[in-house]
């Protein structure tokens, strides 16, 4: 097994001339560092899921851009502007589902929008701001894992799905941060991997990086989650998200909702670990959110050495679900937990913070 624990997920080459990313598509069996300058690059990146998980993809989309910003040839700002946004917007266009994907590109383009000044100054201040987001990630989630720990008890068993690990952004993660704190501390928990069908991402990343943090992880598959909980093996759950809406539903891999159906099921607590920026104030409901729909092949196909499908089957193949929020215990993120009623809390969380 390679070992990532001493490289980010995601920042700047060390000239800051491109986003260098670990290429999770060959993970476990292979790490390799990828250093990406052109915006087809970038895009294929995020699209293929070279880099992956909301805040990484917020973060790599901020570190393209400023990159890309340096390769604008027009000196007149107008034109920089033009060119800036037309960037932007093809950029956003490589996963409609990740919120934090626009909210990184909108902070870039407020920055180049305001600007009044001399082209190489904008330049800086766009690499500045992109260095901000990601440092800003790292802290973010520490303090998620801060306020999780609270929530964790020695020898816990802790089932998590797909992965919201430090994979999924700069370092800790988010659904894992309290795992990482943990371990820190010297705590001894269980943790329980779904292996997230159907690209795998609980087997190949999130199994994959807390094995190698040396803590006590068992695979198992997306239709174990009941059993195990039943077992009496697990007593809490954390996850991810892509998207919270302002009522608390939150758009997460699919098959998260239908471990928060068991957990509800098994009386287990339920918790999505959310930076804010994942939070979408613009929108009322989970229905709101445009699901990302992928390719066939993706079932059919992927991981098999023959088709395991009959040919002509119809397939759907939607990459995200989303979880009621009444299946939902709570949401930790960077400012604390909050608990339902969740527009109350989350409206009071983005007046207090200028949100």
């Amino acid at each position: 097994m390679v070992d990532f624990k001493h490289f980010d997920t995601v920042d700047f080459n060390k000239d800051e001339d491109a986003l260098r990313i670990i290429d999770q598509t060959k993970l476990p069996n292979k790490l390799e560092m990828l250093e990406l300058d052109d915006e087809e690059s970038i895009w294929d990146a995020i699209h293929y899921l070279k880099v992956r998980g909301a805040p990484a993809i917020g973060v790599a989309a901020a570190i393209g851009i400023a990159v890309l910003s340096k390769k604008i040839k027009e000196d007149d700002l107008i034109k920089f502007k033009e060119e800036f946004n037309r960037i932007k917007k093809y950029l956003e266009s490589s996963r409609p589902t990740a919120v934090n994907l626009f909210w990184a590109l909108d902070r870039m383009g407020r920055i180049t929008e305001n600007f009044e000044g001399q082209k190489d100054d904008l330049i800086k201040l766009l690499v500045d701001e992109a260095i901000k987001i990601r440092e800003e990630d790292i802290e973010v989630c520490r303090k998620i894992g801060e306020y999780g720990l609270k929530l964790l008890k020695e020898n816990y068993g802790v089932l998590t799905h797909c992965n919201a690990g430090s994979l999924a952004t700069v370092k800790y993660g988010t659904a894992t941060a309290p795992m990482y704190l943990a371990k820190e501390k010297g705590m001894d928990i269980r943790v329980y991997a779904d292996e997230t069908r159907p690209l795998l991402q609980g087997a190949r990343l999130t199994a994959y990086e807390l094995n190698a943090a040396g803590i006590d992880t068992t695979l198992i598959c997306d239709n174990m989650s009941q059993t195990v909980m039943r077992n009496g093996w697990v007593d809490i759950v954390f996850v991810g998200c892509d998207r919270v809406a302002l009522n608390g539903d939150a758009c997460n891999k699919i098959g998260t909702s239908m471990v928060a159906l068991a957990a509800k099921r098994n009386k287990i607590p339920f918790y999505v670990c959310a930076p804010t920026s994942t939070i979408d104030f613009s929108i009322e409901s989970g229905d709101d959110i445009v699901i990302e729909k992928r390719k066939d092949e993706e079932i059919t196909d992927m991981w098999y050495k023959e088709k395991m499908a009959p040919e002509g089957i119809k397939v759907y193949n939607p990459a995200f679900d989303l979880t009621d929020a009444d299946l939902i215990t709570g949401i930790i993120t960077e400012y604390g937990i909050i608990y339902p009623p969740y527009k109350e809390a989350l409206m009071k969380i983005k007046e207090e913070h200028n949100l």
